[in-house]
């Protein structure tokens, strides 16, 4: 991998984060290519929090939450999912990459599964190169 992509990731603070923090606690090794920003839960992604990461310079952006039937709130993961579908969908209409974005679920014991997710993320977002919607955004602007 010659390109090192900035990703930025939204982790739900009571499964996601405390999965990342076992892995770290754990001495497992990942790409650090991450930018973590710590969330209550997965629920509370706003998708302008997302656009915004890409057009800050992100070349991907990673959500993470509880399993289904796991979130601390209720149905928080399951609001995510709904957004994330209708997220994937408009990124594609302005010409951004669907695989530029990725949610995925990880529990608090599953820090093993969080570092091959960001290690798998990180190289997928790289085979696609450097994101170019900054300058394009920057040029409407």
């Amino acid at each position: 991998m010659s390109y090192k992509p900035t990703i930025v990731a939204f982790l739900c603070n009571w499964c996601s984060y405390t999965g990342a923090d076992l892995a770290g606690t754990s001495r497992i090794k990942y790409a650090p290519n991450i930018r973590v920003i710590r969330i209550m839960c997965s629920g509370r992604v706003d998708p302008t929090f997302v656009l915004k990461s890409l057009r800050e310079g992100a070349d991907g952006v990673l959500i993470c939450g509880c399993h289904p039937g796991d979130c601390h709130y209720h149905e928080g993961n399951y609001k995510c999912l709904r957004r994330y579908h209708l997220l994937q969908k408009y990124i594609q209409q302005m010409g951004i990459p669907k695989d530029r974005l990725r949610l995925e679920w990880i529990s608090a014991s599953e820090g093993k599964q969080f570092a091959q997710l960001v290690d798998e993320f990180t190289e997928s977002v790289a085979k696609l190169g450097k994101s170019e919607i900054r300058q394009v955004m920057e040029t409407l602007t």
